[in-house]
């Protein structure tokens, strides 16, 4: 996705429009999707009991919803449930050095979903959000072992609807003052990349067991990469 993607779809909600640059918001489906697809962790915020609190986790997604899970007694999640939710997403693709400091800025994707976190309770859909949540980072809930009911009741899952997600993008080189144009200062992007390495097995793997595919296919992939073809 570069910052010259199509920008026409409209901002869901006035709370997810961007205002400063806004020429970098992005609110088509497709566009946000994209970002999420290629994202391995997400920052939930909620306003809990003893105050604001932002964490990291994994996360999943179907066309409608976004997916988060822990622990029963996590307590960003219990406070999160039937509660305004923010869950942030962003990749660092590049740092970008200006001819002054005050320049200087960061080439990103990131999205932002808000709305109100619902827990799931049916134990068929609490299993499919969390194949949904495994499966996002890397497709091996169908070659692991099942989860027991023992591992379903130990688990909560929380829904954040995708109806308000916006995206912000921005690519491209350093934006200078035009006096600052002909001076002797270096300017330029210095990419940014990450990139999954060789799987290594257990020191407790029985030998013998192979690599699922889809975990050894990780090898040289990068976040965006990973699930094409």
């Amino acid at each position: 996705m570069s910052e010259s993607s199509d920008s026409t779809a409209q901002a869901p909600s006035a709370r997810t429009k961007l205002r400063r640059m806004a020429e970098r918001g992005r609110y088509s489906h497709d566009e946000v999707v994209e970002i999420l697809d290629a994202g391995l962790i997400a920052h939930v915020g909620v306003d809990t009991p003893d105050g604001p609190l932002v964490l990291p986790m994994a996360y999943g997604r179907d066309d409608q919803n976004l997916y988060l899970h822990g622990a029963p007694a996590n307590h960003l999640l219990n406070s999160g449930e039937d509660a305004e939710v923010c869950v942030t997403v962003t990749h660092l693709d590049g740092m970008v050095m200006a001819r002054t400091p005050f320049h200087n800025s960061m080439n990103y994707r990131c999205v932002v979903v808000r709305g109100l976190a619902r827990r799931i309770d049916d134990p068929a859909a609490k299993e499919r959000a969390l194949k949904l949540v495994t499966d996002h980072i890397v497709a091996n809930w169908d070659t692991s072992r099942p989860p027991s009911d023992a591992d379903l009741r130990a688990t909560l899952v929380l829904e954040l609807p995708l109806a308000e997600a916006s995206a912000k993008v921005r690519a491209g080189d350093p934006v200078d003052d035009a006096e600052d144009m002909a001076g002797n200062w270096w300017a330029g992007v210095v990419p940014l990349t990450t990139r999954f390495e060789l799987p290594t097995p257990s020191a407790d793997l029985i030998e013998g067991i192979p690599t699922p595919t889809a975990i050894a296919n990780l090898a040289n992939c990068t976040p965006d990469t990973r699930n094409a073809g």
